[in-house]
């Protein structure tokens, strides 16, 4: 039977099919055909990125507020490698990002013979970066090629997957798949730990008297078991990735305050009988490269078989799903587990005076964070580059309520924060979007900010400029003796910048109006900028651990 029906639209089809109503990329020669399926039938959104980097990013963001699948589009070759840097922060991070990319016809691929875009090992390159990398090698496998690709980026660990699909399979007629109608995709369900697992796991836990929690990004979906291990007596930390898995107000949750270069929480973990560690790497970058001594009593409770032991040892492992692990631990010590006499009071102490602390040594900037919360909107997106502002204050005192709020570059890369943000922007609904950014991350893809303008996206962008790296040159103070080569920016005026799309725009020249000039930013329905002219405010002082004295 004759068709118009061809794989190209079985692409777009899909896609709607996974509950995927965004998606990001930008048009080109090797994936017309997906596009148009898309444009034809109308029911995607498609935001066109300024570039495959931003536009991997943004399928990042999206991921993460969504808490479904994100995808990008790139063209073959040259597009396809410049999405890596976004697909590598979003395997950093656990983010299920497809990557849809094309392939040159299927005559001619992997015969370097000099077509348009025509890439060496392009399935080896994102090989490389992605969980797993398929072609679709003919118009009857595409179904089941993109249907793994999806699976596999929503299975835990989650992360990034590479779909390649030649340009000329995408114009092949097909007979419209039957399955598509009511299509659900196989995702596996999560391991749930057997009855002597459990049963070991709580007598383990039962024993300890002064018990901490430390959360990952694999533990975001088991907060309300998390919350009635707090209700206990727990004391909590999270990775700057697993944060606000319960709202970081509560009194025991010390969020990102992980205890890098922080005698008042490293002391307090020698006194801790026991760590459970759930979905989290307790990642170098975190634990200043492991050099923070967690207590030896520690479990651990991932998903992944491969996170047993990676980092910390531990005394006792379990492999399963953080909710239903947590869930099956908390039924069976809910009136058993006895806390030490002053356990609670003592946690609920260390977080105000580690919180105290750490504020005092921020000077100026060390007000930022309260008089931000004081004005933003409590559900709205908290999106962040890599500054000095967000290393210190942004990551780990700024209380969130909701796991998908926190969006920020877990890999650590300059320069993310605008397109992370437009992304988790796009999947926020009625939410306000802030993102924070340097001014030198800020240029580095400052073309996406026109993505936004585009898409009258509802977002403040906030411009930290202290006209250079800062990041970079504490790092400089601490490891080159103070030498700051190559730190140093000629920047663009960000007033005449914002002027040229009529960007509404604010400039912060002292620290006690930072929040009120934010606030006019925020009444404003739509795309803003506020700009912190920090070398009028002040320079940013030595944060932890650079403010530390070297041992003698």
């Amino acid at each position: 039977m004759a068709t118009d029906y061809t794989v190209g639209d079985l692409v777009a089809e899909f896609l709607s099919a996974c509950g995927v109503t965004t998606v990001f990329g930008i048009a080109s020669v090797h994936n017309i055909p997906l596009l148009d399926a898309i444009g034809r039938r109308n029911s995607i959104r498609f935001m066109m990125a300024r570039g495959e980097l931003g536009g991997a990013h943004m399928a990042d963001g999206y991921a993460r507020v969504s808490q479904g699948l994100g995808v990008i589009f790139s063209s073959t070759g040259p597009g396809a490698a410049n999405a890596i840097g976004g697909l590598f922060e979003a395997r950093f991070a656990g983010s299920p990002v497809l990557h849809i990319t094309g392939q040159t016809s299927t005559r001619y691929a992997d015969r370097a013979m000099g077509s348009v875009h025509d890439p060496y090992d392009q399935l080896g390159m994102m090989g490389s970066v992605c969980k797993g990398a398929y072609r679709v090698r003919s118009a009857q496998n595409a179904l089941g090629v993109l249907t793994q690709a999806a699976v596999l980026a929503l299975s835990a660990p989650m992360g990034p997957v590479s779909v390649e699909v030649p340009i000329d399979l995408q114009r092949v007629k097909i007979e419209r798949p039957a399955v598509l109608d009511n299509f659900v995709l196989p995702l596996p369900a999560p391991r749930v730990p057997t009855g002597t697992e459990l049963d070991e796991l709580a007598a383990r836990v039962v024993a300890a008297r002064r018990p901490l929690l430390w959360l990952g990004n694999g533990a975001k979906q088991a907060g309300g078991a998390a919350a009635k291990l707090l209700d206990m007596g727990f004391g909590m930390v999270t990775s700057f990735n697993g944060r606000a898995t319960v709202p970081e107000e509560h009194p025991r949750n010390l969020g990102g305050l992980t205890g890098s270069g922080m005698p008042i929480v490293t002391d307090f973990y020698k006194i801790v009988d026991l760590c459970l560690v759930v979905g989290c790497r307790v990642r170098g970058h975190e634990t200043n490269d492991f050099a923070v001594k967690l207590p030896e009593n520690l479990i651990q409770i991932d998903a992944d078989p491969l996170a047993n032991g990676r980092t910390y040892a531990n005394r006792y492992f379990v492999c399963g799903d953080a909710k239903a692990t947590l869930d099956g631990l908390v039924s069976r010590i809910e009136g058993r587990l006895k806390v030490a006499p002053g356990y609670v009071e003592e946690f609920a102490e260390l977080k105000r005076n580690a919180q105290s602390i750490f504020i005092d040594t921020l000077g100026a900037y060390g007000t930022f964070s309260g008089q931000l919360r004081k004005v933003m909107p409590r559900d709205a997106i908290w999106a962040r580059d890599v500054t000095q502002n967000n290393t210190t204050w942004g990551n780990r005192v700024f209380p969130l309520d909701t796991p998908n709020q926190n969006v920020y570059p877990v890999g650590a890369g300059i320069g993310q924060g605008l397109s992370l943000g437009i992304g988790a922007a796009a999947a926020a609904g009625d939410r306000k979007t802030v993102v924070m950014t340097g001014d030198g991350g800020f240029f580095l893809n400052v073309g996406e900010l026109w993505t936004a303008v585009q898409e009258n996206l509802d977002m403040v962008v906030i411009v930290m400029n202290d006209r250079g790296y800062g990041v970079i040159k504490r790092i400089q103070d601490a490891t080159a003796q103070g030498r700051r080569f190559y730190a140093d920016l000629e920047s663009p005026d960000l007033e005449k910048l914002a002027g040229m799309s009529d960007i509404p725009y604010f400039r912060v020249s002292h620290a006690d109006t930072f929040g009120d000039t934010v606030a006019k930013a925020l009444a404003i329905k739509g795309l803003t900028m506020v700009e912190v002219d920090m070398t009028a405010v002040g320079e940013f002082p030595a944060y932890y651990p650079f403010n530390q004295k070297p041992a003698v």
